[in-house]
């Protein structure tokens, strides 16, 4: 997700500043040699290579046209710059907004002060954080840079974050191969999924759009929810607050209109990462002979998460939303396999029409009638 050319919004966040932050501040990764090092990106590397043709033939999700979204195997570093160009393509739209309101207030001279630069480096330690708990990421909105290629026509990029695959791997003290390819097959789900569906990214950036044209939100108050944050991550709770007692900044930033655009979204994205373990355990009894072992001991580290440092920010960033929708999408498909087989449930992807709603995410028979009843009648 990068992006640094453009001149959108320089008051309201300090881009390049997150990433210098981030980068200072980032874990070192696990302790590995030079020629580890090197073995681990080349195993990647052919792990993702092998995973297209295990996904394609276990989904039977054709793509006609050859994949033109690289595979990219970075460090902690990596990630951080591939991810800030992003948010800074995602979020021009409101950041613009924002700083318009910001030149119209009475507070832009407090915001001028310490707007860019101070919210650049909470951004930064925020990603810092996050910069060691990603395994893998299909960018779907990824623009190219000399650095950190992307597919042509928005075809986005797959990540794998090497030394976070190592490290965990070593935590759980699993097989390392078996690891690194369950891991490529859940990520390669989700190329498979924007390569073979061309709508799609299309019809997500579209309603991503359509929930930021809807925010209003005071810039301050923007400001102060990253500041949170940072404080959680810095230990600087203020005494006596509960944990859950913060808002995400997706309950932030919610009107009326904009809790229908985050039902679909929620539904979509459920889908999408429930579809991806799905297939990543389906696929693995055949090529990853330890995948029970592997499945029950990340499950495990996924429920208890890390400290309680980790569930206050997951529920200000929004994360213990996303770790419902790994649990509650792969729910749905499974369902849904079990009762149409997998052509059946491949009817999801032929238009936004027949993606599922939230609710029928929580009820698959719901999605099965409306679907192939209306097909079939």
């Amino acid at each position: 997700m990068t992006g640094f050319g453009g001149t959108a919004t320089p008051g309201m966040v300090d881009w390049n500043l997150a990433v210098a932050t981030a980068t200072r501040l980032v874990r070192p990764g696990p302790d590995v040699s030079r020629d580890e090092a090197r073995a681990v990106v080349a195993e990647l590397r052919r792990h993702a290579k092998a995973s297209e043709e295990h996904v394609r033939g276990f989904t039977r999700m054709g793509i006609d046209e050859i994949h033109d979204t690289p595979v990219l195997v970075v460090d902690r570093p990596g990630w951080v710059r591939a991810n800030v160009a992003g948010f800074r393509e995602i979020l021009r739209p409101l950041l613009e907004k924002m700083q318009e309101r910001r030149a119209g207030s009475p507070t832009s001279a407090v915001l001028g002060t310490v707007g860019g630069k101070v919210t650049g480096v909470e951004l930064g330690m925020l990603l810092s954080f996050l910069s060691s708990r990603v395994l893998g990421q299909y960018e779907t909105f990824a623009p190219a840079t000399r650095e950190l290629p992307a597919g042509e026509n928005g075809g986005g990029r797959l990540l794998l974050v090497a030394p976070n695959i190592v490290h965990v791997e070593r935590e759980l003290d699993v097989e390392p191969h078996d690891f690194r390819l369950w891991v490529c097959l859940h990520e390669e789900t989700h190329r498979t999924q924007f390569t073979a569906v061309p709508w799609l990214r299309d019809h997500l950036e579209g309603e991503i759009q359509s929930f930021l044209a809807e925010t209003d939100v005071d810039p301050m108050t923007f400001l102060e929810r990253i500041r949170e944050a940072a404080q959680s991550l810095a230990g600087g709770r203020p005494e006596g607050e509960e944990e859950d007692g913060g808002r995400s900044f997706v309950e932030l930033v919610q009107t009326p209109a904009q809790r229908e655009i985050l039902g679909r979204l929620t539904a979509v994205m459920s889908l999408l990462e429930g579809h991806a373990d799905y297939v990543m355990d389906g696929v693995g009894p055949s090529v990853v002979p330890t995948v029970a072992e592997i499945r029950e001991k990340f499950q495990q580290r996924r429920a208890k998460g890390a400290s309680r440092l980790d569930l206050a920010l997951r529920k200000l960033l929004g994360l213990d939303a996303k770790l419902r929708q790994y649990r509650d999408g792969e729910r749905f498909v499974r369902a849904v396999v079990e009762q149409v087989g997998v052509d059946g449930f491949n009817r999801v992807w032929t238009s936004p029409n027949t993606l599922p709603t939230k609710a029928e995410i929580a009820k698959p028979a719901d999605w099965v009638a409306r679907v192939h009843r209306k097909a079939e009648s």
